[in-house]
């Protein structure tokens, strides 16, 4: 497939290594990297936040004004730049919407003007792309950040001949989370009055979401499963009748995973290192996590879990069993942070079972890793996952998941039992707590009762990967059919 060199305009409202509070972000550096790899032209467009890391190394490019209603303010703004990776990122910078202690919220109090700020992310990007004359094929959109964006190319830009051949994708990373907000954050994009009974949500607000739906050229979910998952009014969070429209142009491209953090054979943060023909470093990884967790040290499945406690990670489906699966000779490690009900909860049940049971009511990378390569199984008992990365980082550790087979889950572990000759981990399908459970002991009678076979399974696991530039081939056609190329 010849798809010659694309100018493309990456939107997303975080990038890994500058700023970052979700897979998103890992999703932002990675695919603009391997495309730039396979000769395109990438320029991500980001919010100069407070908290970005290297602020001191940005270039000024320039002070620019964002037009706005006659009559009202225009948005006085200025351009910076940082190159990584060999990746060239502006940076919007406008102080009274991102010069800010946090991106979306303080306290698990979302900022009030969210999609006031985001309009201008939208509005800007494009904005800026004609003031640095960067006239980009594709503009891929990320989440509902980033909706407004193809709405504009179809109203305020629709005759501009600058963007006369730009047409626009949005990716969707997770659909639960859709921005939606009063009509008069939208002060600033006067286009909107006229589409508005179309982007609205059920209760007269605008839905950024909905918009990045209705007007991008493609859409994309963030694994093929998820795809079919949006089209059902289970998984698509109130909006299937919105992705059932567009269904045509609907595509599932499963993200890769950059293994250049997350592989144990140079993983500089473990104790010790191994690999698929030799696992003895693992079985020191062990040791060194139960001795850091205060467990006892002895040969026992340990069942590890690093998550933001929230209910779509299933955390709610684990609470109720942890004591009854407990009395079984296991040990089980959580690491993570959020829901302060759930944290709470956590912490007493840890109190009530010494020994076996600890949380760790925090996210850090270094622990993470640990457990990745500690731990005998990993826990996904998610409500719904758009892709995950946990379990496809826990596959190259060896460390079996155990996971709902939801989204990405499906699409990336083979059940123990549905197939033993490919099988990488464990899968259920009822959300229920009872069902968790279940796989827990079916996990466990694995791992007690044939250790050769288990770790066939470890190995096979450790040879499943998913590679970003297998993806990048799939988001190059996506692209050309936008474009009209293929």
């Amino acid at each position: 497939m010849d798809t010659n060199s694309l100018k493309i305009l990456f939107v997303a409202s975080e990038v890994e290594g500058l700023v970052k509070t979700g897979g998103l972000a890992d999703v932002a550096r990675a695919l603009p990297l391997y495309l730039t790899q396979h000769g395109h032209d990438v320029r991500i467009m980001l919010p100069f936040y407070q908290s970005i890391k290297r602020r001191d190394e940005a270039t000024l490019l320039g002070d620019y004004s964002l037009p706005t209603y006659p009559g009202l303010p225009a948005l006085n703004y200025r351009i910076y730049q940082l190159t990584q990776d060999g990746v060239c990122i502006y940076l919007l910078d406008y102080p009274p919407y991102f010069e800010r202690a946090q991106l979306y919220a303080e306290n698990n109090e979302a900022y009030s003007d969210n999609g006031e700020r985001f309009a201008f992310l939208a509005a800007a990007a494009l904005h800026a792309c004609e003031q640095l004359g960067f006239a980009p094929d594709i503009a891929h959109c990320n989440d509902w950040h980033t909706g407004l964006l193809p709405l504009l190319l179809k109203t305020r830009y629709a005759h501009h001949p600058f963007f006369k051949q730009t047409r626009s994708v949005i990716s969707i990373h997770n659909a639960a989370f859709q921005g939606i907000f009063g009509r008069e954050q939208f002060w600033a994009i006067p286009e909107i009055a006229d589409y508005e009974q179309r982007i609205n949500d059920d209760y007269g607000s605008v839905n950024l979401l909905k918009c990045g739906v209705l007007y991008a050229d493609k859409i994309n979910a963030v694994s093929p499963n998820y795809a079919q998952e949006l089209l059902t009014n289970l998984g698509a969070h109130g909006m299937a009748h919105i992705f059932q429209q567009r269904a045509a142009d609907l595509c599932g491209i499963l993200n890769g995973c950059d293994y250049q953090d997350w592989d144990p054979q140079f993983d500089d943060l473990l104790p010790a290192t191994y690999h698929v023909d030799d696992l003895a470093g693992k079985h020191i990884c062990k040791q060194r996590l139960q001795q850091e967790m205060g467990l006892p040290v002895v040969d026992l499945p340990i069942y590890g879990m690093v998550c933001r406690l929230t209910e779509q990670k299933g955390v709610h489906l684990l609470l109720p069993i942890l004591a009854t699966f407990l009395r079984h000779q296991v040990q089980v490690v959580i690491v993570g942070s959020g829901d302060p009900a759930l944290a709470n909860q956590l912490q007493a049940a840890a109190q009530l079972h010494p020994g076996k049971l600890v949380f760790i009511n925090t996210y850090d990378d270094r622990l993470a890793h640990l457990v990745e390569a500690g731990a005998d199984f990993f826990l996904m008992p998610s409500l719904f996952e758009p892709c995950g990365l946990n379990q496809m980082y826990s596959l190259a550790y060896g460390t079996l998941p155990l996971v709902r087979a939801v989204g990405g889950l499906k699409d990336t572990v083979v059940d123990w039992d549905d197939d033993p000759i490919r099988a990488t981990g464990f899968c259920f399908e009822q959300p229920t707590a009872a069902t968790l459970l279940d796989t827990l002991r079916r996990s466990l009678i694995c791992f007690l009762q044939d250790k050769a076979q288990f770790t066939k399974v470890q190995r096979h696991a450790m040879q499943t990967r998913f590679h970003w530039p297998d993806s990048v081939i799939q988001y190059e056609q996506m692209y050309l059919n936008a474009l009209g190329r293929s």
